[in-house]
């Protein structure tokens, strides 16, 4: 794959990719002085680019963006959402239970609790749970005796969600740090995995497919909403890193996802596409089981 130089910390990028009221969440010093860029980090292109510098601009960018709901600007340039409906809270409309405060930075591509079937009593799991809306309708549907957990590595966002929580008076929540790839949780402790738009973004998705089984109990569900690649994605979008953190390049293909699911041990896998979200990209819901045995 070719290497293409990324764009997102040049003048000209830093002088239009952030709304001016968002300067300071989205170009500011901290940022490097671009559009998300860290300071210390190479500009390397998405797809050739390290794992680690990958994951450094992926928590970059999802910590501004909760830095702007929390100070109330949106979540701008430092989001994958636009007004197109395709990402983020205008997906969650009329679902009914689900908090303003946690919706309204949500930057996921659809509602993956809708589709997880959850019951009373079970233990939920929300990987990438930014700031907690899918924690907290599974907290709501589990009821007082089941348990919602949302696992993000990024500080900021759990800040985001644990407010969010208190100021919903959900108690049956716990936010814990880490990553998707080596989940804090032991073996056959959850009912339930769900994501929203989270694993295309890991560098490592067979890794997080297998922790997914691993922490799930015999018979567990595994219930997610996720971008899909067309097979005809071509190596410019694969290769940018705006496009990776913008939920696109690292996105699987059916084949791929449906592949990494088998050879992790899932059965029953369900992929069904529902919105297109890019020229070569669609949203699905992508379901599972862990065998009974």
């Amino acid at each position: 794959m070719p290497e293409l130089e990324t764009t997102c910390c040049t003048s000209q990028a830093q002088a239009t990719c952030c709304e001016p009221e968002a300067n300071s969440e989205c170009c500011g010093e901290e940022h490097g002085g671009g559009c998300g860029c860290p300071a210390d980090v190479e500009q390397s292109a998405g797809a050739t680019a390290p794992a680690t510098v990958v994951r450094e601009r992926v928590r970059e960018k999802y910590a501004a963006a909760a830095r702007a709901a929390t100070a109330g600007t949106g979540t701008a340039c430092c989001s994958p959402a636009d007004d197109s409906g395709v990402f983020g809270s205008a997906l969650y409309a009329g679902t009914g239970d689900v908090p303003n405060a946690a919706v309204s930075a949500s930057l996921g591509c659809g509602v993956p609790t809708a589709v997880a079937d959850l019951r009373e009593g079970e233990v939920v799991l929300d990987l990438g749970a930014g700031a907690g809306a899918d924690v907290l309708i599974s907290a709501r549907r589990v009821g007082p005796t089941g348990k919602a957990i949302g696992l993000d590595m990024t500080d900021e966002m759990l800040d985001v969600a644990q407010r969010n929580a208190g100021e919903a008076g959900v108690e049956n929540v716990e936010f814990l740090k880490g990553y998707i790839e080596a989940m804090p949780l032991a073996d056959g402790s959850v009912d339930v995995v769900i994501s929203n738009c989270v694993i295309n973004l890991s560098t490592d998705k067979a890794a997080v497919i297998e922790e997914a089984v691993r922490v799930l109990r015999p018979g567990g569900r595994f219930a997610v909403s996720d971008v899909i690649a067309d097979e005809d994605m071509d190596d410019a979008t694969r290769a940018d890193m705006a496009a990776w953190t913008g939920c696109i390049a690292g996105a699987l293909t059916r084949r791929e996802f449906e592949t990494a699911l088998t050879d992790a041990g899932f059965e029953d896998i369900e992929i069904r596409e529902t919105h297109r979200v890019h020229a070569r990209a669609t949203s699905a819901i992508i379901r599972a089981r862990k065998p009974t045995g």
